[in-house]
C-alpha cells in the first residue's frame, strides 16, 4: 500500500501564495497518479489538479491558471503550487495516490503485476486559510 503525508498548509492573505506538499512511501511504483483534492466547510469534496505517473497534468477549472502540480525527477514529493490565493480557496487539501488510470489522454508508466493488491490511499490533509 501506499502512505501519503501532506505539510505546507498555513494562513495567507488574499493575493499571496502557498505550496504543498505530498510526500508518498510504500508501494509508490503502482501509482497511476497523484491527485490534490480541497473539501471546504459544508462543501463536498473538490477535485483540484493531478499529475500522472507519465508526468501529464490536469487541473480543474476553479484553480487553473493559479495552482501548479508537480514533482522532483524521484516522483516524490508531489507539490502544489498556489498562486494568488482567494477566501474560497481556504479547505482542508488532501492528496490522492490513484492506482485508476482516470485521465483517459494521459501518460502513464507501466506497474508491476502485484500492484493489483494495491488500493488508493488518502492523506490526512493540511488547511489552507485565506483571510480576505
Amino acid at each position: 500500500q501506499v502512505q501519503l503525508a501532506e505539510s505546507g498548509g498555513g494562513l495567507v492573505q488574499a493575493g499571496g501564495s502557498v505550496r504543498l506538499s505530498c510526500a508518498a512511501s510504500g508501494d509508490t511504483l503502482c501509482v497511476s497518479s497523484m491527485d490534490w483534492y480541497r473539501q471546504a466547510p459544508g462543501k463536498e469534496l473538490e477535485w483540484v489538479a493531478a499529475i500522472t505517473s507519465g508526468g501529464s497534468k490536469y487541473y480543474s477549472d476553479s484553480v487553473k491558471g493559479r495552482f501548479t502540480i508537480s514533482r522532483d525527477n524521484s516522483k516524490n514529493p508531489v507539490y502544489l503550487q498556489m498562486n494568488s490565493l482567494r477566501p474560497e480557496d481556504s479547505a482542508v487539501y488532501y492528496c490522492k495516490a490513484d492506482r485508476t488510470r482516470t485521465y483517459d489522454t494521459g501518460s502513464y508508466t507501466p506497474v508491476p503485476v502485484y500492484c493489483a493488491r494495491v488500493t488508493d490511499s488518502w492523506g490526512q490533509g493540511t488547511q489552507v486559510t485565506v483571510s480576505s
